[in-house]
């Protein structure tokens, strides 16, 4: 078959089997775009068979030259994603027999540096929820929407994603449907509800305005013409107010997630608590995060220890 075509079968599959995001969807036909497009170039510069845009013409030895095309370009991790692309793609394939054996089962992820994540200081974060117009409707948005980064830990599109239905205000619990669309339900502060709760009352009119109803499956977080917040305008009100707290380092609402967990680390929370809290498959991907908490290990070690 041609390769386009199993690729939209591909693109299906994720959408509508496995539930992934719109962002994890994109990620994967930007990737796969990109490596039809370098077999595309091949072909115009080759008279061979194996340049065809043909999934049996795909080899070892062709996707090692795709890679190869990348170094230099782009950062190591970035080469790693769009590698795991392919082999998902082929994966895929082969486990559906709509082809051979994956050609790039066996190339090695290339090695990455260590990532430590960025976060904020507990003076900072601070700072940051005190900067918006308590006074104006999406002022006291922008504070429900750092209140719950911080409270919950949860990703830009899970807080996006999320409905008034799915708060419980009297238990103090949010639902949310994380990557794969699988479900967990966690704990939010008090501070974190009040601000949602003050929120939620003054853009009532907005959301009347707008033509929408106040609860059910209505989203949480909307802009000014009264529909669902977009995960970019979260990106750039988050950097908004790191901007005006005059903290130079690129702050996102990753950043946010990662502040939490290290928060609640040096606080001496459970590794494994966090993780489930953060909803990462595996453990050592929250591990990460014990890294930005050496400082807060070396001090507890020195007024500790009875030979230090």
């Amino acid at each position: 078959m041609i390769l386009l075509d199993l690729i939209e079968k591909f693109i299906c599959y994720l959408r509508s089997q496995r539930g992934y995001s719109d962002h994890t969807i994109r990620n994967y036909q930007i990737d796969l775009r990109q490596f039809t497009d370098f077999l595309s170039d091949r072909r115009r510069d080759s008279k061979d068979a194996d340049a065809r845009l043909e999934q049996e013409a795909i080899d070892f030895s062709i996707i090692r030259e795709y890679l190869g095309s990348l170094y230099g370009n782009y950062k190591k991790s970035t080469i790693a994603r769009k590698l795991s692309s392919l082999r998902s793609f082929f994966y895929y394939l082969e486990k559906n027999d709509l082809g051979n054996r994956n050609p790039a089962a066996d190339i090695s992820t290339p090695k990455q540096g260590k990532y430590i994540p960025a976060f904020l200081p507990v003076d900072d974060m601070f700072r940051m929820l005190e900067m918006p117009d308590k006074d104006r409707p999406l002022g006291l948005r922008d504070l429900a929407i750092m209140e719950v980064f911080y409270s919950c830990g949860i990703r830009v599109a899970e807080l996006a994603g999320l409905d008034i239905s799915s708060i419980d205000f009297d238990q103090h619990l949010i639902k949310v449907f994380g990557k794969g669309r699988k479900e967990r339900i966690i704990p939010i502060g008090k501070q974190a509800l009040k601000a949602m709760s003050t929120y939620l009352e003054a853009v009532d009119s907005l959301r009347k305005k707008a033509g929408g109803e106040t609860g059910g499956s209505m989203p949480v977080f909307i802009n000014f013409k009264g529909h669902r917040i977009s995960t970019r305008s979260i990106g750039i009100i988050i950097k908004k107010y790191a901007k005006k707290c005059g903290i130079m380092a690129d702050i996102s609402p990753h950043s946010l997630r990662h502040t939490f967990a290290t928060h609640l680390l040096d606080s001496g929370a459970d590794l494994r608590a966090v993780q489930e809290l953060l909803g990462h498959v595996s453990l050592s991907t929250t591990q990460k995060y014990t890294h930005v908490s050496l400082d807060k290990l070396m001090e507890v070690y020195d007024k500790a220890h009875p030979r230090k």
